[in-house]
């Protein structure tokens, strides 16, 4: 069942990411987040580690701005 709910998220991000957006999509990305980190846990819980790794990398695909901003965040914390 995580599976096929982590296929559904992939499917609406996508979608998502198709329509016209104000705000370049922050406010969506938001939203995917926050549900797709429960999701994230729920999928390894269910079906292991891989399953949640392969669904890791699919929603970084979608979801590559945010990953970007958080690298370039944590490099300016760290201070490299």
């Amino acid at each position: 069942m995580a599976l096929v709910a982590g296929l559904i998220w992939l499917v609406a991000a996508n979608v998502i990411g198709m329509l016209p957006s104000k705000d370049y999509h922050w406010r969506n990305a938001y939203i995917l987040i926050a549900v797709g980190v429960p999701l994230l846990i729920w999928l390894v819980y269910e079906n292991g580690p891989w399953w949640g790794l392969a669904f890791l990398i699919a929603a970084g695909s979608v979801l590559r701005w945010p990953l970007r901003y958080l690298w370039r965040w944590i490099r300016a914390r760290v201070g490299a």
